[in-house]
């Protein structure tokens, strides 16, 4: 932290932390989820954003399950927001749009670093060509639903079915060639988004005639929807059959860590996943 706490002095304009980090092992997500903690604690007005790489649903490591669900409860009190990447997504990337035969790490975090890239690369406001957002993608840290848009408890269903990805938020980066012209329309309609927001309150688009890597005109999406409850509910549901049974539970309580804070963990990540089915 004194390390952290030497860099930050240096900043002339410092709005924030970006954290990269994994779930899986136990690296990536016991340090990632105890070093955001600590910059909650020294930092609490400071944006702390953290890119996640969500396991191989195939598994990687044999305890990942239960790792990232004690991740996820951790980094959703310490964090602003979360920014995920699919390992499988990538993989399909790569194999499937790169038509990569024998798919590497570098193949993948090549994916991974494009799309961080084409997403956090200065988007310069329209007011000056020489001032650029200092919030990194605009995030709102205030933004709750009224209470009366909420149904009862009782009354909530993890198996509504999503018929498309009701959204809180979206913002299009259009960057390049013609992107003045560019029709964003179709991003405004009011089905997208959940009943409490208004379009004009959830949707932003940044444009910037910049354009990105060798690319005469891009775009991407940032989305904070419901594409996150299948993974998640997912992940959480393995952890749960993986707890019920005590399978592996001893790696753990001989570190401190207790069965109550695995429940903890699970009540904070179904009451996500109860949430983002409610939009």
């Amino acid at each position: 932290m004194n390390i952290i706490r030497k860099e930050v002095e240096k900043c002339d304009s410092f709005s924030g932390f970006f954290i990269i980090m994994s779930m899986a092992g136990g690296t990536g997500s016991g340090l990632g989820a105890f070093v955001t903690q600590n910059l909650e604690d020294q930092y609490s007005n400071s944006l702390k954003m953290n890119q996640i790489i969500w396991p191989y649903g195939t598994g990687e490591v044999i305890v990942q399950n239960y790792n990232s669900i004690l991740t996820l409860s951790h980094l959703y009190r310490s964090s602003d927001a979360l920014l995920l990447h699919e390992n499988d997504a990538i993989h399909k990337i790569c194999a499937k749009l790169m038509n990569i035969k024998q798919i590497s790490f570098s193949d993948i975090n090549q994916v991974l670093a494009h799309q961080l890239g084409s997403v956090f690369q200065p988007t310069y406001s329209a007011e000056s060509s020489f001032h650029y957002r200092r919030n990194p993608l605009g995030i709102d840290r205030h933004v709750w639903p009224p209470l009366s848009g909420l149904p009862p408890l009782s009354k909530m269903s993890l198996n509504k079915d999503l018929h498309f990805n009701t959204s809180i938020a979206n913002l299009v980066i259009l960057r390049g060639k013609d992107v003045q012209s560019a029709d964003v329309e179709g991003f405004k309609d009011p089905a997208l988004y959940t009943s409490w927001l208004k379009p004009v309150n959830a949707f932003n688009v940044w444009k910037t005639q910049r354009a990105f890597s060798k690319y005469e005109k891009s775009a991407v999406l940032v989305s904070n929807s419901q594409f996150l409850v299948k993974p998640l509910d997912m992940i959480v549901g393995k952890a749960w059959n993986m707890f019920a049974s005590k399978a592996y539970i001893h790696q753990y309580t001989k570190f401190g860590i207790e069965e109550e804070d695995f429940l903890d963990s699970f009540t904070s990540l179904e009451q996500v996943v109860a949430s983002y089915c409610n939009l």
